[in-house]
């Protein structure tokens, strides 16, 4: 790596990376649930007295795939941005990455917006 060249680019796209896994997983579970009509026990429904009982994803079929997919997609992009990023590609990419793993509003996908926006002479 040269003396010019900054971390904060390959920290934004480390970033992209790991938000855009956890995206593709969990959209991936969702459509899985859904598909595979599993019982999903919500644990947190113990608090709810007037919602108890198990529950199954395929009680909500068409939002689950319909968010889900949408997450992996957002996950798939965010990915390919954060690659995009490491190499110092394509701004356009590692910009459209970092702001689809922002898009599930976390900590992690603003940094990583933040850092690449940062760094845009490194491209």
């Amino acid at each position: 790596m040269d003396e010019g060249r900054g971390g904060l680019l390959s920290a934004g796209g480390i970033l992209s990376i790991i938000v855009g896994a956890f995206e593709v997983i969990g959209g991936g579970v969702m459509v899985a649930l859904v598909c595979l009509r599993m019982p999903l026990r919500l644990w947190l429904l113990t608090y709810f007295p007037r919602f108890g009982g198990a529950y199954s994803m395929a009680d909500v079929p068409l939002w689950s795939i319909i968010v889900g997919g949408l997450l992996v997609v957002l996950g798939i992009i965010a990915i390919a941005g954060g690659f995009s990023a490491i190499r110092r590609k394509s701004f356009g990419l590692s910009l459209a990455g970092a702001i689809c793993a922002l898009i599930p509003l976390n900590l992690l996908g603003l940094l990583a917006v933040i850092f690449v926006s940062l760094e845009r002479r490194e491209f």
